[in-house]
């Protein structure tokens, strides 16, 4: 089977030879180590997925905003913090000056090289997780400051919901241009977007807010994503155990990365959803990969396949290979991984 088969037979729950694997996106310097090891160049997310017999390779939209002056989507909104308790740019806007802020404007996107690069996966035979990133919740706390935001649920919850509108509606519209490009050419097997609402122990927001302030622009996009038949997979490090039915209800499809030492989070804990929603993670990044030894790896990762059974697939509990990784517990991870 080729990774486009074996993802698609997986969220289709039908029987595969074996579970999928994604390696995630390595941090650079993880990349750097790796590269050398396969004798490749750095800079290649598809060439470095056909190298570890990835079945699904991420590449999200974000190089498809071309602003003329240079700048990011949303640096001219929300400006820089050194840190997550510092106040935001518009920690004090009122609700009528929500409309005056120089929001994004889609038409700087350009989808041209981005189509370019994900038809180049598939012909390599690998599915293509995509989309903007969306993260809608990171940017109200930039917006805001993260104290003041949550804060403000409570205090002002209409300024809340109108920033809260404006930065998803930008991401439903980019989102939909770039679903409107792809549509006829089946190249872009699923939607991928993030937002880390979960810390160690717990939400980052009670479950009450965040039903009200989070989880119906969840739906919007997970709707966006499901009107181009596509698959729907949600990141969110952290404790999340508490709004997973929540997560489920709104017809996503997978679930990424299974912070596996965060409480409630462990295999065992979520394996009564594993009917319910496609596992993609779980083989813990904080502990396991980088201490641990390789066979201490091998078997994680056949015990993790034993318990989440056919809807799962082996990745870190991370998006990203971290460098404190060895290089001989990622190839230990990706043989057993991607064997028969």
């Amino acid at each position: 089977m080729t990774g486009k088969e074996r993802i698609r037979a997986t969220f289709n729950r039908e029987k595969t030879d074996r579970n999928p694997f994604w390696k995630g996106n390595p941090t650079i310097e993880t990349e750097k180590i790796v590269c050398e090891y396969f004798g490749i160049p750095t800079g290649d997310q598809i060439l470095l997925s056909e190298k570890f017999n990835d079945d699904f390779v991420w590449l999200p939209a974000g190089m498809a905003w071309k602003h003329p002056s240079g700048e990011g989507m949303f640096e001219a909104v929300i400006g820089h913090r050194e840190t997550l308790s510092e106040g935001g740019k518009y920690a004090d806007i009122k609700l009528e000056d929500v409309d005056k802020i120089p929001w994004p404007d889609p038409k700087y996107l350009d989808v041209d090289e981005y189509i370019k690069i994900i038809t180049r996966a598939n012909e390599k035979g690998l599915a293509v997780f995509g989309g903007m990133w969306s993260p809608f919740f990171h940017l109200v706390c930039d917006f805001f400051g993260m104290e003041n935001y949550f804060i403000k649920m409570y205090t002002e919850p209409e300024v809340v919901e109108a920033v809260t509108d404006r930065i998803v509606n930008f991401y439903l519209e980019a989102n939909k241009r770039i679903f409107e490009a792809c549509k006829d050419k089946d190249i872009l097997f699923g939607f991928f977007f993030g937002n880390d609402f979960g810390s160690q122990l717990d939400l980052l927001i009670s479950p009450d807010m965040f039903r009200t302030f989070v989880l119906p622009s969840f739906k919007k996009l997970v709707s966006l994503g499901k009107e181009y038949d596509l698959k729907v997979m949600l990141h969110s490090c952290g404790s999340i155990y508490k709004v997973i039915p929540d997560l489920i209800s709104t017809g996503m499809d997978a679930l990424h990365p299974l912070q596996a030492k965060a409480k409630g989070m462990s295999a065992e804990e979520l394996a009564k959803y594993k009917d319910d929603i496609i596992f993609v993670g779980g083989v813990d990044t904080q502990d396991l990969l980088p201490n641990a030894s390789p066979e201490d790896i091998i078997n994680e990762v056949k015990r993790l396949k034993k318990i989440f059974g056919d809807g799962f697939v082996v990745s870190p509990s991370h998006e990203a290979l971290q460098s404190d990784v060895p290089l001989e517990n990622i190839l230990a991870l990706k043989e057993v991984s991607t064997e028969m």
